[in-house]
C-alpha cells in the first residue's frame, strides 16, 4: 500500500514539473518578446531526460526492487520533499518573469537579489539538489538518489557555469 502512496506523491511532484514548465514556457516568450537571449542551450536536453529519468527512477526502483518505507528516514525526507518544493516556488516568485528553467537573460533588467537571493546565488539549485536524494529516499530509492546526485552535479557544474556567464555579460 505503501507503494501506491509514494506513486501518488511521486505523481504530484510530476505535476508540479508541468506547472514549471507552463510558467517557463509563458516566461520564455516574455523575455524573447522583450530581446532576451538564451544560452547554454546545449545541456538542455540532458537535464530533461535527467529530470524524467529522476521521476521513473523513482517509480521504478520501488515497484521493480520491493522497496519498503522506512519511516525514520521516510518521513524526514519528505519533510525536505515539501520544503524543496517552496524553496522552488519561492524562486520562481521572487525571479517573477525572469524564472525559467533555460537561461535567458533580458538585457536591461537588473540582477534579482531579493529573497533567498540575497542568501545564496542560486536557491533554485539547492531546491533540485535535496528534492534529487529527498523523493527517492521517501521510499529507500537509493539507487535513484546516488544515481540522479552523481548525474545532476556534473550537471550542474556545466549549468552554473553557464549561467554565470550569461548573468556576468549581460550585468558587465
Amino acid at each position: 500500500m505503501s507503494q501506491a502512496w509514494y506513486s501518488v506523491l511521486v505523481g504530484l511532484v510530476a505535476l508540479e514539473r508541468l506547472a514549471e514548465l507552463v510558467v517557463a514556457k509563458r516566461n520564455l516568450a516574455w523575455s524573447l518578446a522583450r530581446g532576451g537571449r538564451e544560452t547554454g542551450f546545449g545541456h538542455y536536453p540532458f537535464m530533461v531526460v535527467l529530470h524524467t529519468g529522476l521521476l521513473a527512477g523513482c517509480l521504478a526502483e520501488v515497484w521493480l526492487a520491493d522497496r519498503d518505507f522506512v519511516p525514520v528516514v521516510g518521513w524526514p525526507m519528505l519533510a525536505l520533499v515539501v520544503l524543496s518544493q517552496a524553496l522552488r516556488w519561492w524562486c520562481i516568485r521572487v525571479l517573477g518573469r525572469q524564472w525559467n528553467t533555460r537561461i535567458v537573460v533580458v538585457p536591461g533588467l537588473p540582477r534579482v537579489t531579493g529573497g533567498p537571493y540575497r542568501l545564496i546565488p542560486h536557491p533554485n539549485y539547492v531546491a533540485v539538489v535535496v528534492e534529487g536524494f529527498a523523493l527517492p529516499l521517501v521510499h529507500d530509492a537509493w539507487l535513484t538518489a546516488l544515481v540522479f546526485t552523481v548525474l545532476n552535479a556534473g550537471l550542474l557544474t556545466v549549468r552554473v557555469r553557464a549561467e554565470n556567464d550569461a548573468l556576468r555579460t549581460a550585468h558587465a
